[in-house]
């Protein structure tokens, strides 16, 4: 075979592929869509750890003030805003799980009191009853 005979076989070949055809859309379209289906699961996974590991970190910073503030205060707080009021927080952290800073609180009972006269918040947990990665539910979480 000549290089002329050559030189006119992919010529006519150029001339002839202007585009793709259907079936190479087909796949290709086939491959993506199950690229996604792997990929969206995964981030979606992703996200959830990232908010659990936002949420443990609030909640350590909340119980940590409560008691930074009853011990200096010689009595726990009554709300929240009071740990923002006293200069404890810039303001209440936001519950990653719900969305808002509305937490569930837990006030101390009439034996561990530490002033007897107002019964003062000593734990805090999420308000948000979904369930963890874990298997456990975020309100339960040191509750």
């Amino acid at each position: 075979m000549g290089l002329l005979t050559l030189l006119g076989k992919l010529r006519g070949r150029r001339s002839r592929a202007h585009g793709y055809t259907l079936i190479e859309l087909i796949v290709v379209m086939a491959i993506i869509s199950i690229l996604l289906s792997v990929a969206v699961p995964m981030y979606q996974k992703s996200l959830r750890r990232t908010k659990e590991a936002v949420l443990k970190n609030n909640l350590f910073t909340l119980r940590n003030v409560i008691d930074e503030y009853t011990f200096d205060k010689k009595k726990a707080p009554q709300t929240l805003q009071d740990l923002v009021d006293q200069g404890y927080l810039r303001q209440v952290p936001i519950d990653p799980i719900t969305g808002n800073d509305q937490w569930r609180t837990i006030m101390e009972d009439a034996y561990t009191m530490v002033d007897q006269t107002q019964p003062g918040i000593v734990n805090v947990c999420s308000a948000s009853d979904q369930k963890s990665l874990e298997g456990t539910t975020y309100s339960s979480w040191g509750c």
